[in-house]
Order: structure tokens, then C-alpha cells, then sequence
């Protein structure tokens, strides 16, 4: 019993101030943002996504996102190990799909397939 990641994809910060982390991220980073929407707001970043999301806990820290080719098939199989459903299999759009568990320790791992992904080099 075992899943395959395929590299990092994502990670989301939590901004509960999202217009002044926007300015932030963006001063940082030296790039504007290309996605920019009041529940989510995304970088690029060498073909990375780093994220900000108002509503994501503070208390949870940074959610990191792992590519997996079948994200409902690796979430049941971390279960089986002993994890435990953080957010549910979910079609965010554009073909896009999401899950986090918990793993037995209480780390979150997050599970991504994004058809669309490709690194900038």
C-alpha cells in the first residue's frame, strides 16, 4: 500500500488580511499576482503556485500540495495507513482536484492533480 508524489505543486498561506498580504507577496516577489479572487489569489513562481487564502487557519500553518495522478485513490490509501480526511476529494475547477488528511501524527498533507501543470525553467 503506497502513492506516488510527483513533486510539490502548491503551497497556501493563510491571509487573513488578504489585501495586505497581497501587497506584501507582491512587493516580495517582484511579480504580480495572476489569479485574484476574494476566496483565493495566486502566484507564479518558476511554475509553482504559491498561494493565499483568507479563510484557510492560521493555526494549520502553510498547506503544502503533493501532484498525485489520482487524488481520491491516495487519500483512501492514507486513510488505510492510518490517516484521517482533513478536506474532502473536491473539483476546484478547470479540471482541477484537491484533498487534505491528516496524517496519524497530525500533519496535513495535501494530494493535487492539475492538468495544467508545467514548470517555468
Amino acid at each position: 500500500m503506497s502513492i506516488t508524489l510527483e513533486g510539490l505543486r502548491t503551497v497556501i498561506y493563510p491571509a487573513p488580511d488578504l489585501q495586505a498580504a497581497k501587497q506584501w507577496w507582491s512587493q516580495l516577489l517582484g511579480t504580480n499576482l495572476y489569479f485574484d479572487q476574494p476566496f483565493y489569489v495566486g502566484f507564479n513562481v518558476s511554475g509553482y503556485e504559491l498561494a493565499l487564502m483568507p479563510d484557510a487557519n492560521p493555526a494549520d500553518g502553510a498547506l503544502v500540495y503533493w501532484g498525485v495522478t489520482d487524488v481520491a485513490g491516495s487519500v483512501a490509501t492514507a486513510i488505510e495507513a492510518g490517516a484521517t480526511e482533513h478536506t474532502p476529494v473536491a473539483d476546484v475547477g478547470d479540471g482541477i482536484v484537491t484533498a487534505t488528511v491528516r496524517t496519524p501524527e497530525g500533519q496535513i498533507l495535501g494530494m493535487i492533480f492539475n492538468p495544467h501543470f508545467s514548470v517555468d525553467r
